[in-house]
C-alpha cells in the first residue's frame, strides 16, 4: 500500500478552515483509480459520474474464498447534542491507517439522509481534515439509493389503501376476476407472485377457477383494519407538517377518508432493509415479507400480499450496491444505507461492510461506524447486524471528548446553537473524572462482547493535558485495551496515527468470540429486559399498549427477532436529563411496533420523531451555488 497512487499528501492550515472550503481545496482522484488501489477491475463496478462508483454484489461471489480483514466498530459515549465526531473519527482512523501506517483500509458509512443537510445539523461527511469528498456529493443525491427507497415506499403505501379502495366496492368474486384476469384464450391463471399468498394461506391448487367461495375470499380480500395499518408515506425533506394529514378527501375516493402521516425516507423499513440485506436473494424475501398491518381478524399483512414484492426489488436492484467515494487522503470509502438509530439500528450495511472485508483481504482493515452512542449504536451493531451477517468483529473504538465527559460530570447544559459555557473551555480535571463514569460503563457494555475496546478522545484547542491525562487514566481503569489522543480534525490522519497503531495491536490480539447480549429463543421481554439491564435500569414497566403489542407478535409468530430499543440518544436511561451512568431507575416501553421484513421489534421507550422539522434559520440560507465554477458553497 506504500507505493499506493491515490495517497494524497494533505496541506494542512491552522485554523481549520470551514468543511466546505478544505473539501472544495481538494482535487479528488477519478473513482476508476480508487477502485483499482482495491483490485476492481471495471466489470466490477458502475460509474456514476467521476468521482463516484457503484461496486457490484457478484464481486462478492469471485473473491468467496479469499481471507477478510479486520473488522472494526466505531461507537461513542453518550453524547452532547453537538456530536462528539464519530464520522470524523472513523475517517481519520482510516485515514491513519492507509496513508501512514501502509494498510489496505476502507471505512463503510451510512449515506446521510438530505433533511439535516437543509435543516439543523448539516452534512455526515467527517470534518475538518477527516472528510469523505465530493463532500456536496456525498450529502445530496449520492447515486439515488435514498429516492429509490422513497419510490419503492409510497409505492407500497398506494398499493394499501388503494386495495381497501377497491375492496370495499366490490363482490369476493369480482375481486378475484380482476386480480387474475382472462388472456387471451379466455383462461384466468394466478401471477407469480400470487403463489406466495396462497402458500401462506395454504391452498395448493393452481388455478382461479379451482378455488371454493370460501377460498376466494380468503385469498382475494385481504381485509386490511385500516386503525391497523403502520406504513406510512416518506419524503427525504424535513417537513414538520405532514407529521399527521388526512388522505382520501377527493370526491373519486367516495368518503374512504383516513389519518396517516409521512416520515423521512431514512425512517422507511426498507431503508432497514436495505442494510441489513445479504444478497438479492434476501433483499426480495424482506421486501416480501414487510408487514403493514393487520386484517380484521389480526392477521398480519404483508407487501406480497399485496402483491407488490417484486416490484419493489425492482425499483431497489441498482441500491442494493454500494456506493465508492474516496477520503481527503485518497483511502477508499464505501457509503451504502442510512437507516435511524432509534426506531432501526443505525449501522451502514452488511453488503458494503462484507465487500469491503474481501477487498482489503487478510491484514487490512475495515471500519464502520455505529449511531449514536455505544449503548445505542454499537449494541445494535453486534446484536443485530453481526447476527445476520454472521461477521465478527475485533475491535470497537469508542470516542470521547472532554466537553461530553464534563456534562456528564455534572457541567452545565449544553445546547446546540448557544456558546459552550466557560466551565467546558477551562480546565476542570475534577469534573472530568467526575464525568467518566459514562465511559466506564461503554466500556464495559461493549467488552462483555469479547471485542478489545480502544478509547479515542477527540481533542480540542481548549482541551488541557491534565483532563486529558484523567480520561486515559480513567479507560484503562475501566479495562479499555487503550486510549488514544487524537488530532485527526486538526491534522487528518497524521492526527490519527496513534489511535491506528492502538486499534491495530487490539485486533491482532483480541482473544474471545463475539457474545450476543440475549439469546434470539427467550421472550421478547426478557430480551428487552437484557438491554434494559446494560443501561443501568432496575426494571421494565410496560405500557397497556405495549402489553397489547408484544402479545400480538408473539401470537403472530415473530418473538424470534432480535429487539431494537427506540431511546432517547442523551442519556443511558430514558430521561435526557440524566447524565453519567444513572441506576436504579424503571424503563418505561410506551409502545412495541416491528420491522418484520428488516427483521426486528422495536419497542419505544418514549416518543420518537420519524419526521424532522426546520428551525428559524435552516442550513439552507447559506447554501448556493457558486455559478461560475459550478460549486456547491455553504454546506456545513
Amino acid at each position: 500500500m506504500s507505493a499506493s497512487k491515490t495517497l494524497r499528501k494533505l496541506e494542512v492550515v491552522s485554523p481549520v478552515p470551514a468543511d466546505i472550503d478544505i473539501a472544495n481545496s481538494v482535487e479528488p482522484f477519478h473513482i476508476s483509480e480508487i477502485a483499482k488501489e482495491l483490485n476492481l477491475s471495471p466489470k466490477h463496478y458502475d460509474l456514476y459520474g467521476k468521482y463516484k462508483a457503484k461496486v457490484l454484489l457478484p464481486v462478492l461471489d469471485e473473491l468467496e474464498g479469499s481471507g477478510d480483514g479486520y473488522y472494526v466498530v466505531v461507537g461513542g459515549i453518550t453524547p452532547t447534542p453537538l456530536g462528539e465526531g464519530k464520522s470524523t473519527t472513523t475517517v481519520g482512523l482510516c485515514q491513519a491507517l492507509g496513508a501512514f501506517l501502509d494498510k489496505k483500509v476502507a471505512t463503510c458509512l451510512r449515506q446521510p439522509s438530505q433533511g439535516p443537510t437543509f435543516g439543523i445539523k448539516g452534512g455526515a461527511a467527517g470534518g475538518g481534515y477527516s472528510q469523505v469528498i465530493p463532500m456536496d456529493e456525498f450529502n445530496l443525491h449520492l447515486t439515488g439509493d435514498i429516492h429509490a427507497i422513497t419510490a419503492a415506499n409510497n409505492l407500497l403505501a398506494a398499493a394499501i389503501d388503494t386495495r381497501i379502495f377497491h375492496e370495499s366496492t366490490q363482490s369476493d368474486k369480482a375481486l378475484l376476476n380482476r386480480l387474475c384476469p382472462p388472456n387471451k384464450e379466455g383462461k384466468r391463471s394466478f401471477s407469480d407472485i400470487m403463489f406466495r399468498r396462497l402458500k401462506r394461506l395454504g391452498i395448493s391448487k393452481t388455478k382461479p377457477e379451482e378455488l371454493t367461495p370460501q377460498e376466494v375470499k380468503k385469498f382475494a380480500r385481504l381485509d386490511i383494519d385500516p386503525a391497523s395499518i403502520t406504513w406510512r408515506r416518506v419524503m427525504d425533506v424535513n417537513d414538520r407538517f405532514l407529521r399527521k394529514i388526512t388522505i382520501g378527501q377527493g370526491p373519486e375516493e367516495k368518503g374512504m377518508v383516513r389519518e396517516t402521516g409521512f416520515d423521512i425516507s431514512v425512517a422507511s423499513e426498507i431503508m432497514a432493509v436495505l442494510a441489513l440485506t445479504t444478497s438479492l436473494a434476501d433483499m426480495r424475501e424482506r421486501l416480501g415479507k414487510m408487514v403493514i398491518g393487520n386484517s380484521k381478524a389480526g392477521d398480519p399483512v404483508t407487501a406480497d400480499d399485496l402483491g407488490v414484492g417484486g416490484a419493489l426489488t425492482v425499483l431497489m436492484k441498482d441500491a442494493i450496491n454500494p456506493t465508492l467515494m474516496q477520503t481527503l487522503e485518497g483511502t477508499p470509502v464505501l457509503v451504502h444505507a442510512g437507516p435511524f438509530a432509534n426506531i432501526a439500528h443505525g449501522n451502514s450495511s452488511i453488503v458494503a461492510d462484507k465487500i469491503a472485508l474481501k477487498l482489503v483481504g487478510l491484514g487490512g482493515f475495515v471500519v464502520t461506524e455505529a449511531g449514536f452512542g455505544s449503548d445505542i449504536g454499537t449494541e445494535k451493531f453486534m446484536n443485530i447486524k453481526c447476527r445476520y451477517s454472521g461477521l465478527t468483529p475485533q475491535c470497537a473504538v469508542i470516542v470521547a471528548t472532554i466537553r461530553a465527559l464534563k456534562m456528564h460530570g455534572g457541567g452545565p447544559e449544553v445546547v446546540a446553537g448557544k456558546p459552550l459555557d466557560r466551565a467546558y473551555t477551562t480546565e476542570n480535571v475534577s469534573l472530568v473524572e467526575a464525568g467518566c463514569v459514562n465511559l466506564a460503563r461503554h466500556i464495559s457494555n461493549t467488552k462483555a462482547y469479547g471485542v478489545n475496546v480502544v478509547v479515542a478522545v477527540n481533542m480540542f484547542a481548549t482541551d488541557s493535558e491534565a483532563e486529558l491525562n484523567a480520561v486515559r487514566n480513567a479507560a484503562l481503569t475501566a479495562g479499555a485495551y487503550d486510549a488514544v489522543v487524537c488530532t485527526h480534525h486538526a491534522h487528518g490522519g497524521k492526527g490519527a496515527v496513534e489511535l491506528g497503531i492502538a486499534v491495530q495491536k487490539a485486533c491482532e490480539n483480541v482473544t474471545q468470540p463475539l457474545k450476543f447480549l440475549y439469546s434470539l429463543d427467550i421472550s421478547i421481554k426478557e430480551k428487552i429486559e437484557a438491554i434494559a439491564r446494560s443501561y443501568g435500569a432496575s426494571g421494565v414497566e410496560y405500557s397497556e399498549q405495549a402489553e397489547k403489542q408484544i402479545e400480538m407478535y408473539s401470537r403472530q409468530g415473530f418473538s424470534g427477532l432480535p429487539i431494537c430499543m427506540a431511546k432517547t440518544q442523551y442519556s443511558f436511561s430514558h430521561q435526557a436529563s440524566e447524565k453519567g451512568a444513572p441506576t436504579g431507575f424503571v424503563l418505561p416501553i410506551r409502545d412495541v411496533r416491528a420491522s418484520i421484513g428488516a427483521g426486528f421489534i422495536y419497542p419505544l421507550v418514549g416518543t420518537m420523531s420519524t419526521m424532522p422539522g426546520l428551525p428559524t434559520r435552516p442550513c439552507f440560507y447559506d447554501i448556493d451555488l457558486d455559478t461560475a465554477t459550478g460549486k456547491v458553497i455553504g454546506l456545513s
